[in-house]
């Protein structure tokens, strides 16, 4: 390859310690589950899927992107930990068993272009889950997309100058709590040249009481609302809500 993808890129920047505090966060509250099976939807390149089946769960991996599940392969082989993986869209299960234990973190939901796609995967995450089953998922608030992150500016520098991350953050004037990620990587080539690869991300929040009512249409009665990985109770200015929900 000329250059890495942004796959792998956006692997090797992302905040390894956030792994740590997800998956204290599902040990937390897996209930009962301590030798079962799990799903962790969107799981990009298998970071916190390996951690889990270092705690004894038998883990699969569902991602869109191929690139994420090759990444999640090499990172299983070598930490010598068995994942099964699988490329599909959170919206539709389908071809999937039940659970014990389903995890989508990184608001991977709030990529989801709106409410009704996020409630046709609740539905899907409720269908797959085994009766008393537990799904743990966060989600970016509107504070985060409508104060926070309008001008938010990121940019970062290895100290070899060979790679270098410009994130700029605004809001989407169409949507409510709609913001637009956009994210350039320049990557040193052999030659001394960079290669400049760049990607815009959109994401969109709901206000609690939205997702509340999405989550009890999906069939879950109990649900449970929390800020700072479990740690605080969940406020309106709060930038990340955590939910426990159980079938």
């Amino acid at each position: 390859m000329i250059y890495q993808s942004f796959a792998q890129l956006y692997d090797r920047l992302f905040d390894q310690e956030l792994y740590k505090r997800w998956l204290d966060f599902t040990l937390e509250n897996r209930q009962a589950v301590t030798q079962g099976n799990c799903l962790d939807l969107a799981g990009g390149a298998g970071r916190l899927a390996i951690m889990l089946a270092q705690h004894h769960l038998d883990v699969t991996v569902a991602d869109f992107s191929s690139e994420m599940l090759s990444l999640a392969r090499q990172h299983a082989d070598d930490a010598n930990v068995n994942l099964n993986l699988i490329e599909t869209d959170m919206r539709d299960l389908s071809n999937l068993p039940n659970y014990d234990l389903i995890t989508c973190y990184a608001d991977s939901l709030n990529y989801l272009d709106d409410l009704a796609a996020v409630q046709i995967t609740f539905s899907q995450v409720y269908e797959h889950l085994n009766d008393g089953g537990i799904f743990l998922f966060d989600m970016i608030t509107p504070h985060k997309t409508d104060i926070e992150y309008p001008g938010y500016m990121y940019n970062y520098e290895d100290e070899k100058h060979q790679h270098a991350f410009m994130w700029q953050s605004f809001s989407d004037d169409d949507i409510e709590h709609g913001v637009i990620h956009e994210l350039t990587f320049f990557n040193q080539l052999a030659d001394g040249n960079y290669q400049r690869v760049s990607e815009n991300h959109f994401e969109r929040a709901y206000s609690m009481p939205e997702l509340k009512s999405s989550l009890n249409g999906a069939g879950f009665a109990q649900v449970e609302i929390s800020s700072d990985f479990g740690q605080k109770v969940a406020t309106d200015t709060d930038d990340r809500w955590f939910f426990k929900c159980q079938k």
